[in-house]
C-alpha cells in the first residue's frame, strides 16, 4: 500500500489543509494527532496524549513543538496556530508536502534547505518520537508547549504550575503539577535554554463549531537548540518513560517492521481492504493481560458494544486471532448479571452496564471467532460458561427491565436510560428511548439463541440445545407476526407498550444480515429495497428516513443540535457493512448484486484521503456532500467495511494468527 500524499497546492491553502488530520496510536490507549499543518484545531490534538491507566486515564501532556529554522542567514517560523482573527505563524508557506508514509511526514523548504519531519508513536508505551532530517547546514530551535491536563479539558494560565525543570545531558524532565506523571524529553540538542513563557489564546475551531470551550493557554518551559549539518537528524522523544535520543533510530526501525507485518497480514488483492486493515491496527489496545478496542479517536474509550461489533473486522478478517482471543477473554471477565460493560469510564470508576445489546453482540463475536478459527477448545474453556450465564440472566431478567417475554422476544427499557446503540442523551433527554422491543434487539436475541443452541450441541449438551431451539422458533414466529409493517413493506422499529413504531430506520437490516436471520424470503427483499431507497447514501445508511418530519439533514452545531441529529438522520458508515451482507443475501449473491455492493464500498477509497487521512469517520450529514463528523476515526466504521469486503465480496483474508 502506497503512502497518502498531500501536495504543496493543498498544504498552501489553510482553509483546505486544516480540515485534513492525522493520527498515531500507541496500542495502550495513548495517541498523537493534529492537522497536516501541525496546527491544533481540537483540544484533543497534541503530540503526546498518554494513557495513565491503559487504555484510559488519558492526559494530554505535550501539545506541540513550535519550530524555528535558521538557514541561509534567514529565520523561518514553521509552525501554524489559530489565534483570535489570525493564523500565526504562517509555516504552511514552507510546507511542500505531507505524507502518511506510514506515519506523518512533513517536508519543508526554506533558505535553500530541505527539512523533513517525522512523527511516530511507539507501540506499547506512551512515547512519541519527532525527528528532523536536513540536506544542508542549518539551526533548529524547538519550543515545547505543554498542557498537562485531562484530554477532554483545556489549560489556562495559572500560578499553580511549577516552572522549573530538571535537565541532564540529553534529557529534560518536566512535572509542572503534583499528581500528574512527568514528561521526559530525550533529545540530542546542543543547548537547553530555560524560558518560562505562556502562549495565550490558542483557538480550536473544531471545538468552537461543537459549542464547547475552544480557547487554551499553553506553557513553554524551555528551548531546545540544534546545530545541524547536511544529513544530520535532530531528535525530540517525548515519553512518560526514561528514553535516550539515540534510541530513535532503532525505535523507528522496530515500528517500521511492526507496521510492515500488520500490512503483510492484511487481506490481499483489494487495495481498500488492505488500507482498512492498516487503519484497524490503531484501535487495538491492551487492557490488563488481554486486549480491547478503542471505539473512536480522539475522544472515545473502549466500549463493550463497539468492541463486539468491531471485533470480526478488526481482528478476524485480518488474521489477528491472538488479539481476538484476548478481547473475548477480557470482556468475559467483566460480565456481570449477564451483561457486558457498555463503557469503562476514563477516571477509573466502575464500568457502566447500560446496554441491551452488548451481550448479544458478544454471542455473534464468539460465533464469528469460531467460523474463522474453529477453536472450539478455547471457547469451551474460556467463553462457554459466560455465554450460558448471559443467557440465563436474560431469560430470568437483569438490569433495566431486560428480560425474555412470554412470546419469546426480549423486552428492555427504563425511563431515562438509553439502552440501544441509538443512545444519544443530553440534559436528561433520551432522544430515541425505544422502550419495549426494538427490532435489532430481537434480531440479535434470536441470533444469540441459535448460536448458543449450536454451541450446546457441539459441547455434547442436547438437553440445553433443545429448549434453546424451541425458544428460537417461538421468538422467530412472534417476530414475524408482530414486526411486519405491511403498509410500508418493512419492519417496525420498536414494538412497545404504546403500539408499534413505524419509523423507517436502519435497525431493521440486522433481521436479515445476522448469521441466523429472523426474516427471509419476499419480506426480506422488500425491506432491504426500502432501506436502499430511503436510507442508503455514499457514506452509509441514514438513521431516519428523509420522509419522516423529524429528519435532520445535517449533523453539526452545539451539543443539543448534534445529539438531536445523531440518530435522526445522520449517516453512519458502519451500517454499510450489514447492509451489504443483507443486500447480497436477498439477491442470492448474484454477480450483479456483488458488482453493485462493490461500487458502494469503493466510495471509501477516495474518502480515506479526506478528514483523518487513512481512516473512516463516525458519522456524516444525511444530505450531499455527506460531510463527515463525530470522531474522525471510528472502529466499527473501519471494521464493518473491512468485514464486508472480506466476507461478502471475497477479499483474500490472511492465514496468519498474529
Amino acid at each position: 500500500m502506497g503512502p497518502i500524499r498531500i501536495d504543496a497546492g493543498v498544504c498552501g491553502e489553510p482553509g483546505r489543509a486544516l480540515g485534513l488530520e492525522w493520527l498515531e496510536a500507541n496500542g495502550v490507549g495513548g495517541f498523537a494527532c493534529s492537522t497536516i499543518l501541525g496546527a491544533n484545531t481540537r483540544r484533543y490534538h497534541g503530540l503526546l496524549t498518554a494513557a495513565a491507566k491503559p487504555p484510559l486515564g488519558r492526559l494530554l501532556l505535550l501539545s506541540k513543538l513550535e519550530e524555528t529554522l535558521v538557514a541561509g542567514g534567514q529565520r523561518f517560523e514553521l509552525g501554524v496556530n489559530q489565534y483570535p482573527g489570525v493564523l500565526h505563524p504562517e509555516g504552511y508557506r514552507y510546507l511542500r508536502e505531507f505524507r502518511l508514509d506510514p506515519w506523518p511526514v512533513f517536508v519543508y523548504e526554506a533558505g535553500g534547505v530541505r527539512l523533513e519531519k517525522r512523527v511516530f508513536a511507539v507501540h506499547g508505551e506512551n512515547t512519541t518520537v519527532v525527528e528532523y532530517s536536513c540536506d544542508g547546514a542549518c539551526q533548529l530551535a524547538l519550543r515545547p508547549l505543554i498542557a498537562f491536563r485531562g484530554y477532554h479539558a483545556t489549560t489556562h494560565e495559572n500560578e499553580a504550575l511549577r516552572r522549573e525543570f530538571e535537565s541532564v545531558p540529553g534529557l529534560v524532565t518536566l512535572q509542572p503539577y503534583e499528581g500528574l506523571p512527568p514528561l521526559l524529553l530525550a533529545h540530542n540538542a546542543g543547548e537547553v535554554e530555560a524560558a518560562g513563557d505562556w502562549y495565550r489564546a490558542f483557538q480550536y475551531e473544531r471545538e468552537r463549531e461543537r459549542g464547547l470551550d475552544y480557547t487554551e493557554d499553553l506553557f513553554q518551559p524551555l528551548v531546545l537548540r540544534y546545530e545541524l549539518a547536511a544529513g544530520a537528524t535532530a531528535v525530540c522523544l517525548a515519553s512518560t518513560e526514561r528514553r535516550d535520543a539515540s534510541e530513535s533510530g532503532p525505535l523507528r526501525a522496530r515500528e517500521w517492521e511492526r507496521r510492515v507485518a500488520v500490512a503483510a497480514a492484511a487481506p490481499a488483492g483489494e487495495p481498500l481492504a488492505r488500507q482498512l486493515a492498516v487503519a484497524a491496527d490503531q484501535f487495538l489496545v491492551r487492557r490488563g493481560e488481554g486486549y480491547s478496542v478503542i471505539a473512536g479517536y480522539p475522544w472515545f474509550g473502549d466500549w463493550g458494544r463497539d468492541t463486539m461489533i468491531a471485533l470480526p473486522g478488526l481482528t478476524l478478517a485480518t488474521g489477528r486471532f491472538v488479539i481476538a482471543r484476548g478481547i473475548l477473554r477480557a470482556f468475559a471477565a467483566c460480565a456481570d448479571r449477564g451483561m457486558l460493560p457498555n463503557r469503562f469510564p476514563d477516571a477509573g470508576e466502575p464500568p457502566e452496564y447500560n446496554s441491551a445489546d452488548a451481550s448479544l453482540w458478544y454471542f455473534e463475536a464468539v460465533r464469528s471467532f469460531l467460523r474463522y478459527t474453529g477453536d472450539l477448545g478455547f471457547v469451551r474453556e474460556h467463553l462457554y460458561g459466560t455465554l450460558v450465564s448471559m443467557m440465563d440472566w436474560h431469560l430470568k431478567g437483569t438490569r433495566h427491565g431486560i428480560h425474555a417475554d412470554a412470546d419469546g422476544l426480549l423486552c428492555c427499557g427504563e425511563e431515562g436510560v438509553q439502552l440501544t446503540w441509538m443512545d444519544a442523551k443530553v440534559d436528561g433527554w433520551v432522544v430515541t428511548p425505544r422502550m419495549g422491543k426494538p427490532v435489532e434487539i430481537q434480531a440479535l436475541w434470536h441470533n444469540a439463541l441459535c448460536v448458543l443452541r449450536d454451541l450446546a450441541r457441539a459441547m455434547g449438551e442436547p438437553e440445553r440445545a433443545l429448549p434453546l431451539s424451541q425458544l428460537a422458533a417461538r421468538a422467530r414466529s412472534s417476530f414475524q407476526s408482530q414486526f411486519w409493517n405491511a403498509a410500508r413493506g418493512c419492519l417496525y422499529d420498536v414494538v412497545g407498550p404504546q403500539g408499534p413504531d413505524a419509523s423507517v430506520r436502519p435497525n431493521q437490516i440486522f433481521a436479515v444480515s445476522l448469521a441466523h436471520p429472523v426474516l427471509e424470503g419476499e419480506r426480506a427483499r422488500q425491506m432491504v429495497e426500502l432501506v436502499r431507497l430511503e436510507l442508503l447514501t455514499p457514506m452509509g445508511l441514514r438513521t431516519l428516513s428523509p420522509q419522516d418530519p423529524r429528519y435532520c439533514p445535517r449533523y453539526g452545531g452545539g451539543v443539543r443540535e448534534r445529539d438531536s441529529a445523531y440518530h435522526q438522520g445522520a449517516v453512519w458508515p458502519w451500517l454499510l457493512g450489514p447492509f451489504v451482507t443483507a443486500y447480497l443475501r436477498v439477491h442470492e449473491q448474484s454477480e450483479e448484486a456483488r458488482d453493485t455492493a462493490a461500487g458502494w464500498l469503493s466510495e471509501f477509497t477516495r474518502r480515506m484521503d479526506t478528514g483523518c487521512l487513512g481512516q473512516v469517520c463516525e458519522v456524516a450529514d444525511g444530505e450531499a456532500p455527506h460531510t463527515g463528523g463525530g470522531c474522525f476515526a471510528q472502529a466499527w466504521s473501519v471494521a464493518e467495511l473491512l468485514r464486508a469486503l472480506v466476507e461478502d465480496l471475497g477479499a483474500n483474508g490472511s492465514k496468519k494468527t498474529t
